[in-house]
């Protein structure tokens, strides 16, 4: 099995978040999960939904605050084996290039 989860995890302020987002991402460090980073949220690959889980709770409790929002996108391979690098692969595959661009 594999599963991914898309997430973003957010105080709601009108300060700056930096720190408290990498407070987050570096909770999923104490979970057995790969994760990247982009500019709107994390992605986040684990073996089950459970870990998944457990990694998501994690972060969204190391962000400090009165108020936290957090948003959890959940893709649930329960019969295959695959990495999100395949995912990303399989687009640029049929794009014929990468599936990033650059701004003129």
């Amino acid at each position: 099995m594999t599963v991914f989860g898309m997430l973003r995890v957010t105080p709601v302020t009108d300060e700056d978040v930096t720190e408290e987002i990498a407070a987050a991402i570096d909770a999923l460090e104490e979970h057995d999960v790969s994760y990247e980073t982009n500019p709107m949220s994390t992605v986040v690959e684990a073996e089950d939904v459970d870990e998944l889980l457990a990694a998501v709770g994690a972060a969204h409790r190391a962000v400090p605050g009165d108020r936290v929002s957090t948003l959890l996108q959940i893709d649930d391979y329960r019969t295959d084996e695959l990495e999100a690098c395949e995912k990303v692969s399989a687009v640029e595959s049929a794009l014929g290039r990468e599936a990033s661009g650059e701004r003129e």
